[in-house]
């Protein structure tokens, strides 16, 4: 099981991933959910995401952060 470097914690992780370049532009990222679970946990990552305003779907093996509170509308 992989696991974080000594150097990097759980906040900075999520914080560094939140606050990335596309973040910043109100883009989208999108992380594996079998690392954002081992990594930082479940509530932690919805936690960071709600406090930041941005919004985030689960579909498939990934996380996906809409890094701005548009509205999200499904195309099909």
């Amino acid at each position: 099981m992989t696991r974080l470097p000594d150097h990097l914690t759980p906040e900075i992780w999520l914080t560094q991933m939140l606050s990335s370049a596309e973040a910043q532009k109100g883009g989208v990222v999108k992380r594996q959910i079998r690392d954002v679970e081992r990594l930082v946990g479940r509530d932690a990552f919805v936690a960071a995401v709600e406090e930041r305003g941005f919004q985030a779907v689960r579909n498939g093996r990934h996380y996906v952060v809409f890094c701005n509170d548009q509205p999200i509308r499904r195309v099909r």
